[in-house]
């Protein structure tokens, strides 16, 4: 028995249409981008920290437009919804849209200490893509709700959720699985760099500064490996 890697590239070939969205939505972040710089009187140091978002807003849109789930029963959807929800909460929470709430972050002075921060919903007006992002802080959970993040989670989890449909009792469900992580291991890598080595480091500026190039470079790879999902046949 030989195994072979089946591969179409349909999934992935843009159609006319697609072309002409694609040249309207980055007409518009161009000019949401320079109003911004104007409006706001920042100065950029790092112009790929306002590509990134972009990048991970315009595959969102490109693979939701391009998914069309379909289940075999009820049952399949339930397993594949509840699979998707765990991931998304997953990567929320590695990649900092979601953090424990002030309880949590009570200081020597006891319970109490926790109160001295302040809570409820605010919105930080940060460049295009980045925000302007919601920000809560509460008892028991506090969010940071960035645009690119938000939608590109969701994006991954609705991804996966296609793909447990697909490739339910299949043998490459497991690998598309592991694929799917690769978007939250920057950020972790970067996290555990800067305990162990300390936050003032080379090693942990090094992993800072390109934690969000590694990460927007994994996202990528996911939607791409997620939307065309290449399958393993067998033939005799």
């Amino acid at each position: 028995m030989t195994r072979t890697l089946d591969v179409s590239i349909d999934r992935l070939r843009p159609s006319f249409d697609t072309l002409l969205w694609v040249g309207l939505a980055l007409n518009t972040e161009l000019i949401l981008t320079f109003a911004y710089l104007l409006l706001a009187d920042v100065t950029i140091t790092e112009w790929r920290y306002l590509v990134f978002p972009f990048v991970w807003l315009n595959l969102s849109a490109w693979a939701l437009v391009r998914t069309k789930p379909s289940a075999d029963s009820p049952r399949a959807r339930y397993v594949g919804a509840t699979i998707a929800v765990g991931y998304f909460l997953l990567l929320a929470s590695v990649g900092g849209l979601l953090k424990p709430g002030l309880l949590f972050h009570s200081h020597a002075g006891g319970s109490a200490g926790a109160h001295t921060h302040p809570s409820g919903f605010r919105i930080a007006w940060l460049p295009p893509g980045w925000g302007p992002a919601l920000l809560y802080s509460g008892e028991l959970v506090q969010a940071t709700l960035m645009p690119y993040k938000l939608v590109g989670y969701l994006t991954l989890a609705y991804l996966v959720y296609d793909t447990v449909l697909e490739t339910a009792g299949s043998a490459v469900s497991g690998l598309i699985g592991l694929v799917s992580c690769v978007s939250c291991t920057w950020p972790v890598v970067a996290t555990l760099a800067a305990g162990v080595a300390g936050s003032g480091t080379a090693v942990a500026a090094a992993a800072s500064e390109w934690s969000y190039t590694l990460g927007t470079a994994a996202f990528a790879l996911t939607v791409v490996l997620l939307r065309w999902r290449p399958s393993i046949g067998t033939f005799r």
